[in-house]
């Protein structure tokens, strides 16, 4: 990914640096398909915590490019399955989205504990963001 002026990071960090609803559209087969989910952003990805068996995480699968937006914002980006909430590996990033999401993260629809609740990752590789007037893109 090209890198944002650093202005544009900053927006999208007070925007997006703790639990904010946007939009996730993935494609399979040509057949668009699209939903709301609760991110968080930094550096330069999107992270979203799911369920492996959903339907969002079958459509990846098949085809890891994806599109988002929210807030004025509007990007694209490759999707990562990083695994298990829980993995060790995750720790970090886990532990940045619990703090990010407050009490939120314990009234989620997926179960914590379940090795099937996994982060999701979606590293953009390009986009377009819009603040006082200026388009800042990547």
């Amino acid at each position: 990914m090209r890198t944002w002026d650093p202005k544009a990071e900053e927006i999208m960090k007070e925007r997006f640096g703790r639990n904010r609803l946007i939009a996730l559209a993935t494609a399979v087969d040509g057949i668009p398909y699209v939903r709301n989910v609760t991110a968080y952003y930094e550096g330069g990805s999107f992270y979203i915590i799911t369920d492996a068996r959903s339907e969002k995480m079958k459509q990846i699968a098949k085809n890891p490019t994806a599109a988002v937006a929210g807030e004025w914002f509007e990007g694209h980006g490759t999707c990562v399955n990083l695994g298990y909430f829980g993995a060790p590996e995750n720790r970090e990033t886990a532990e940045k989205l619990g703090a990010a999401f407050g009490e939120w993260i314990h009234d989620i629809h997926v179960d914590l504990s379940d090795e099937n609740t996994v982060l999701l990752r979606v590293k953009l590789t390009d986009g377009k963001l819009l603040s006082d007037g200026t388009k800042y893109e990547i």
